[in-house]
């Protein structure tokens, strides 16, 4: 996932906290933001230390971002997405965390067909 499509700035995830809209299940929440001026997608994430160590974070949020880049032509464009994952997300493997995102998309409706 190229870097000019993730949120980076503090302003950027607490504009999404305030305006946009949040789902959730057990491993993971997404806050979703409608930006119609973004021909794209934007991501951002937060995993906590409550998750675990450094290696254990960047391997879950490695993982988010390869769940993103598989599904980006289903995912509706135009929105900012900030995805916070839970302590279970750490035991997960791929595909599970692709399972567990896939079912928050669906509920959210985020695909642009059905599936």
């Amino acid at each position: 996932m190229k870097k000019k499509y993730r949120i980076k700035k503090n302003n950027d995830f607490q504009k999404v906290f305030k305006h946009g809209k949040s789902m959730a299940n057990r491993q993971f929440i997404i806050y979703t933001l409608e930006q119609s001026e973004e021909s794209e997608f934007r991501i951002g994430l937060s995993v906590s230390k409550k998750v675990g160590n450094a290696v254990t974070r960047n391997r879950v949020k490695r993982l988010i971002r390869q769940v993103f880049l598989e599904e980006k032509d289903r995912i509706i464009k135009g929105k900012d997405f900030v995805v916070i994952a839970r302590k279970p997300a750490a035991e997960m493997n791929y595909h599970e965390v692709k399972s567990s995102l896939k079912h928050i998309f669906k509920k959210a409706k985020l695909y642009r067909y059905k599936i």
